[in-house]
């Protein structure tokens, strides 16, 4: 059965990967609103910023992942439409090139509030988005990714959301913005046990690659605990309150997630992957609810 143009953009744009994008800009809305500097125009703003500039990655993973090779018919992640023969890639070309330009037009306004950092924020989101499978040395495939993730989903995206609305940055709020981070890292983290095998084929040197399966799971674990933990290192810092404490409760629903990955393998972790976004999703509603209580 043929796929409408807009559901082969739909799976392109990978929606269930969005979370990671619009989990911190939750928490940092959350932060921004219990200092009384909450402010919607820039809110949304930094929303509709940081959807286009994960689907633009998206768009150029697969346009560069097909250049590359990566992608085959042995492929058992979702389906990547260049690969497929779905979508061109001239034309994916011009669709990573589109969105990542309407990303910049959501930050002329979000510069014109925040000022310069904005744009050092906004370019090097960019950037690194595309240099994640793109450009002479990628940094998904050669076991950089896991830090990528980590800062420009975690502190950036959290700290970026924050200071659009407050105009001012602080230390908690930067803490904070780790958990979002570890727990994208997580979802990497799956991706890459799940694609272990057909990686090393394929040259591509993840740390899943590099370090094997039971560093993988450790990883994975990890992050999940730290990213749980976070509340509680504001609480004993920074006298924030107990009910903040409540968004580490998300470990207990880790359980079957942590069991899956320590247990299991090959397609049968996408759905482990889907689970990790929905314990990213669910971190960051309780977080924000708990700071607002």
């Amino acid at each position: 059965m043929a796929l409408s143009q807009s559901k082969i953009w739909i799976l392109a744009a990978r929606p269930k990967t969005l979370p990671a994008a619009t989990a911190p800009v939750i928490i940092g809305c959350a932060l921004a609103w219990g200092a009384e500097a909450f402010h919607l125009p820039a809110a949304l703003a930094a929303l509709a910023g940081a959807l286009l500039i994960q689907i633009g990655t998206n768009f150029a993973n697969d346009y560069f992942d097909f250049l590359q090779g990566i992608d085959d018919h042995e492929r058992l992640g979702p389906m990547r439409v260049t690969q497929a023969g779905l979508v061109s890639p001239r034309k994916m070309k011009r669709a990573t090139i589109m969105v990542f330009g309407l990303a910049l037009l959501v930050g002329v306004y979000l510069v014109w509030r925040g000022g310069w950092p904005v744009v050092i924020i906004g370019l090097l989101s960019i950037l690194f988005g595309v240099l994640y499978t793109g450009g002479p040395y990628p940094l998904g495939y050669n076991g950089l990714g896991d830090v990528f993730v980590l800062i420009f989903f975690g502190p950036v995206a959290v700290g970026g959301t924050y200071f659009v609305q407050a105009l001012d940055i602080s230390a908690p709020v930067l803490i904070a913005g780790f958990a979002p981070g570890l727990f994208s890292v997580a979802i990497l983290t799956v991706n890459n046990l799940r694609d272990l095998d057909n990686d090393r084929a394929a040259g591509k040197r993840t740390l899943a690659v590099r370090f094997g399966k039971s560093f993988t799971v450790a990883e994975y674990v990890a992050c999940i605990v730290i990213a749980c933990a976070i509340p509680v290192v504001l609480y004993l810092a920074y006298d924030v309150g107990a009910k903040v404490l409540i968004a580490s409760a998300t470990l207990l629903f880790a359980v079957p997630t942590v069991k899956d990955v320590c247990s299991k393998s090959g397609v049968v972790l996408n759905e482990t992957l889907a689970a990790t976004g929905r314990l990213l999703f669910l971190f960051s509603i309780l977080f924000s609810v708990s700071w607002l209580l």
